[in-house]
């Protein structure tokens, strides 16, 4: 069987688990009912999310339901919404934890601060924020679309140009993904607030951190955010399930008006709830909820700048070595660099896709497929969560045995080597270990 690179993820993992004859992965039919495709140790997983999950998280999340109307779950609730406003950085927002993914979070944060044919100026850098994009379409919202090349960073320029010459206020809001994991580009989210402030306008400011918060910088209430909005698969190294949004109040008075249609994500449900301490409209995943309460804990344990300051290395150590394996990044300047995602630019002789194929079916590691317009050109390595330098290493010894593998002449040991010599000088002290 041959897998065009220009194929789905979806197309590309059903047409491999369907016809069952991946090369050396054939199992039989007793052997599926127990696992997809067994392989020796653990999965060395860095896509860019879902990520590993702490035996922490998992051990907290092991437990029976609960009556979530009984006073242990409205206390736990309570004190998550005010712990989780602490990863965004902000006092005055409004916390939602939803169960739903990213892309349920995305349509929480438009359709309850805006109303159809609202003009939205948004951001497409890559395949995310493409897809918010087509979500803001589909939700009847007028978008006014920036788009950059792919590996490059949104043209705040044209923004500029656009809020100077809307004297009206027409643009109600303004949409921009932080970090688009397809590409692995990091967007300054400063620089935008600085915009809209130097042109005095008013429209809400919308922000998509799902692979950003509690990994990079972040700063909800300096930079004068909105709506901001993440997923627990990402940074927080939960399984997928929750999509946590916060709200400034100035969303929340826009969420008044806002005549957009929702019911499932509607914040006045949960307002109206909030008020009655009983906190949850619907009803909410135990596990899940006893799972964020753990991984908050880690997270505040080793303190969130330690947390983003340790993504800083990773990513510094991952671009390192794709430097020293002699190939680039797709990120085209230094200053858009994402540290939760790197994404490897191949030379055009081999298909990208050969190397996530090969790195699963031989060393049991899992890297992330170019997507869309970047499929079969670049492959990702995803350096996010609850990582630690040696998992990040076996990652790249395992990358250049994959090189190798598909007729990359790389050098053995060059990235590790790189990598290593990095990390060595400037990896600190476990701060509950000294």
């Amino acid at each position: 069987m041959v897998i065009s690179c220009r194929n789905s993820i979806s197309e590309f993992w059903a047409e491999s688990y369907s016809a069952k004859l991946w090369v050396g992965c054939r199992v039989s039919k007793k052997r599926q009912k127990m696992d997809y495709f067994y392989g020796p140790g653990r999965n060395h997983l860095f896509v860019p999310g879902p990520v590993n999950i702490p035996e922490e998280v998992i051990r907290a999340m092991n437990r029976n339901n609960e009556d979530y109307r009984a006073p242990p779950i409205p206390a736990l609730t309570k004190n998550l919404l005010e712990d989780v406003k602490k990863i965004f950085k902000s006092t005055s927002g409004t916390p939602f934890i939803i169960p739903t993914t990213g892309t349920g979070a995305w349509e929480s944060a438009l359709t309850n601060t805006l109303s159809p044919r609202d003009r939205i100026v948004s951001f497409l850098i890559g395949q995310f924020s493409l897809l918010w994009i087509d979500q803001q379409q589909r939700l009847n919202f007028d978008v006014d679309v920036i788009e950059s090349e792919w590996g490059q960073g949104a043209n705040l320029d044209v923004l500029a140009s656009k809020l100077a010459a809307d004297s009206a206020h027409t643009i109600k809001a303004v949409c921009i993904v932080h970090n688009e994991t397809a590409t692995g580009v990091t967007n300054n989210l400063a620089t935008v607030r600085k915009i809209l402030d130097h042109y005095q306008h008013p429209a809400l400011f919308l922000v998509d951190g799902v692979s950003s918060i509690c990994a990079l910088d972040f700063r909800m209430d300096e930079w004068g955010i909105d709506v901001a909005l993440t997923g627990s698969q990402k940074a927080l190294s939960m399984p997928t399930g929750m999509g946590i949004v916060c709200a400034s109040p100035k969303a929340l008075e826009a969420s008044q008006t806002a005549k957009s249609i929702r019911v499932f994500f509607d914040w006045k449900d949960y307002l109206k709830f909030y008020k009655l301490g009983t906190y949850w409209p619907y009803t909410p995943s135990i596990q899940l909820l006893y799972g964020l309460r753990t991984a908050l804990d880690l997270i505040f344990l080793e303190g969130l700048d330690n947390v983003i300051a340790r993504h800083s290395r990773l990513g510094k150590a991952t671009r390192l070595a794709v430097e020293a394996w002699g190939l680039k990044n797709c990120t085209q300047k230094e200053e858009w660099y994402s540290d939760t995602v790197t994404a490897v630019l191949v030379p055009p002789y081999i298909d990208s896709s050969a190397i996530v194929k090969r790195g699963w079916q031989r060393y049991n590691l899992s890297l992330g497929l170019g997507l869309n317009k970047v499929a079969g050109k670049v492959f990702r390595i995803g350096h996010l969560g609850n990582l630690n330098e040696l998992q990040l290493l076996g990652c790249l010894a395992g990358v250049e045995m994959v090189l190798k593998d598909v007729g990359y002449p790389v050098k053995l040991g060059s990235g590790v080597a790189a990598a290593c010599a990095f990390l060595q000088n400037t990896t600190p002290l476990i701060a509950s270990r000294i």
